[in-house]
């Protein structure tokens, strides 16, 4: 990645690990002992280990990252009996198969989705038993984009930063799932919530974000500003875990000259050089050097918003 310049969202690909020497088999735990696992079968596209991030440390270039839907986590792991911030997966877009070789409690929410355990359907937003030796299998959303899993005592791989979660544009944490791949488990501190099935709300083909101008709205012209917020933009298929770029009318810059690399939060709405608007998400870069036009107050309905999805700002008053 140039120096100033942000990162390029890439199409979402199947994860492969780094180069050098193969990663463990038991990550998070000395010398590959674990007495609680869950064995990855089919890890699908992109399945990475989540918490609620790691917070606190932007001053040295290190973004939050965490799950793109802190409360479908929280949710997940409520249903479990887990603390709130415990581990779980973020499973996008092709679903995965895991084995738990000892009998566990999970809980899935997020997009509808086909859930079996072993030979028995399951449901979205409800604790389920896995018996010891059972294959749990999570299918593509029918709509939306990813789901989240929890299991009780969380997944307890070695935590980088006071965090588990895999950070995608860093490195920082564990690396996205791999077939053959071993999670260690912790031990469960509560019993299940006695719940009713929760159903996700769902996925509304127009998304309606608020955006707040700034800091360099004055890079744009008035048409640009009034394109942004009266027109309407589609989420592109190159986007991932970083950002959300869409694909609309081009927003014609005022200042034309280069502007040196700034901060960067989430939600920022950067402009690069094609005019085209990208919104930045759990894992995005702490600086970059194309001006933001505004920021995005939430951006969680982001996390379930497919290629072609249609997305409009409105500011705070309108």
């Amino acid at each position: 990645m140039a120096a100033g310049r942000p990162h390029r969202p890439r199409p979402l690909r199947r994860a492969r690990g780094p180069a050098g020497p193969p990663r463990p088999r038991h990550p998070g735990t000395p010398g590959g002992r674990v007495r609680r696992a869950v064995e990855v079968l089919r890890a699908g596209a992109l399945t990475t280990v989540q918490d609620l991030g790691r917070a606190g440390w932007a001053h040295l270039g290190v973004p939050r990252s965490g799950a793109l839907d802190p409360a479908a986590l929280r949710l997940a792991n409520r249903l479990v009996g887990n603390p709130e911030p415990a581990a779980g997966l973020e499973i996008t877009m092709t679903g995965c198969e895991l084995r738990f070789p000892r009998a566990a409690t999970v809980a899935i929410t997020g997009a509808d989705a086909a859930v079996r355990v072993g030979d028995r359907p399951g449901d979205v937003g409800r604790p389920l038993s896995v018996p010891a030796g059972a294959v749990l299998r999570i299918g593509p959303p029918r709509a939306g984009l990813r789901n989240w899993l929890a299991v009780g005592g969380g997944i307890d791989v070695e935590p980088v930063l006071g965090s588990r979660a895999t950070d995608t544009l860093s490195g920082l944490g564990p690396p996205p799932l791999r077939d053959g791949d071993r999670l260690p488990l912790g031990t469960p501190t509560g019993p299940p919530a006695p719940v009713d099935l929760t159903v996700a709300p769902p996925t509304p083909a127009e998304l309606r974000l608020t955006l707040r101008l700034g800091p360099r709205d004055d890079w744009f012209t008035a048409a640009a500003l009034d394109l942004l917020f009266d027109g309407a933009y589609a989420v592109s298929p190159v986007g991932n875990r970083v950002g959300a770029r869409l694909t609309g009318a081009a927003l014609p810059r005022a200042v034309a000259g280069e502007l040196p690399s700034e901060g960067i939060v989430l939600g920022a709405v950067q402009v690069p050089a094609d005019g085209q608007p990208l919104i930045f998400l759990a894992d995005h870069p702490t600086t970059g050097g194309y001006p933001v036009v505004g920021v995005v107050d939430d951006v969680t309905p982001l996390a379930q918003a497919r290629p072609g999805t249609t997305v409009r700002f409105h500011g705070p008053q309108r």
